[in-house]
């Protein structure tokens, strides 16, 4: 570790996912939520934090295990069942841009929808798809992950949120999800079946008893004991975590 990052580590300490009292999730599909944080997102909606959910597409080509389905009809599926996993998980405010998946779309359009509920919800803290995972070739997922972050560093700034048709929020921190660098771990010992049963509620995609449920279940499971022996904490979800220190010309923040 340098030893510039050594200091700025005492000097701008990250923020605490916890310690906040206004959340928004960004999702950029249906479902995405509950597999990035939704263990988390239960542990906040039970200590009484404000938590708002926002979905950015619409799932209409999310049709592996619902062959046949018509678009319109899948839609209208996957908007109840984000309802009721968010119910499940303890969430009543749930927001929906209802742009096409597969990106089509324009970015600007997402950025502007972003915005705009950042205005009205008015979170401390986001969290949203980390856009710079190597790995990840899902358009949906970059794109809302990068739309994310420059909405979160402009929200502050009455001025540029204004020009964008937004009232600003206070936003402290961003919190990536399906990251390859976590930096903050958040404890959910006994937490992870109720993000399962969430995740059950989503039928098109994670039908009980097939294969596509026991995958994601397998893998939840052991990425709570990884992050939890990280952390020493039995089981955790893992967020790379940026306070407003730490948002703007500090490349060390992003090593």
């Amino acid at each position: 570790m340098s030893l510039t990052k050594t200091v700025l580590r005492f000097a701008a300490p990250l923020p605490q996912v916890e310690s906040f009292e206004r959340y928004l999730f960004i999702g950029p599909h249906p479902d995405d939520i509950e597999i990035g944080a939704g263990a988390t997102a239960a542990k906040l909606a039970t200590a009484g934090k404000k938590l708002t959910f926002l979905i950015c597409t619409d799932g209409r080509f999310g049709t592996e295990n619902t062959p046949g389905t018509a678009s319109e009809e899948l839609i209208r599926l996957r908007k109840a069942e984000s309802l009721a996993s968010a119910r499940a998980i303890g969430v009543d405010d749930v927001r929906f841009l209802e742009l096409s998946d597969g990106a089509f779309y324009d970015p600007a359009d997402l950025f502007r929808g972003i915005v705009r509920v950042i205005g009205e919800a008015k979170p401390e803290l986001i969290f949203a798809p980390d856009p710079d995972v190597s790995s990840e070739c899902h358009a949906d997922h970059r794109n809302t992950g990068e739309a994310a972050r420059r909405a979160a560093f402009f929200a502050p700034f009455p001025e540029i949120m204004n020009q964008h048709g937004a009232a600003p929020a206070d936003v402290q921190a961003l919190a990536f999800y399906m990251t390859a660098k976590p930096n903050r771990f958040v404890k959910v010992k006994g937490l992870i079946g109720r993000q399962l049963g969430a995740l059950l509620l989503h039928k098109t995609q994670f039908p009980r008893e097939s294969e596509s449920f026991r995958t994601i279940s397998l893998y939840l499971k052991l990425r709570a004991a990884d992050f939890g022996l990280r952390s020493l904490n039995g089981q955790a979800e893992g967020f790379r975590v940026l306070g407003r220190t730490q948002m703007h010309c500090l490349p060390e923040a992003g090593k």
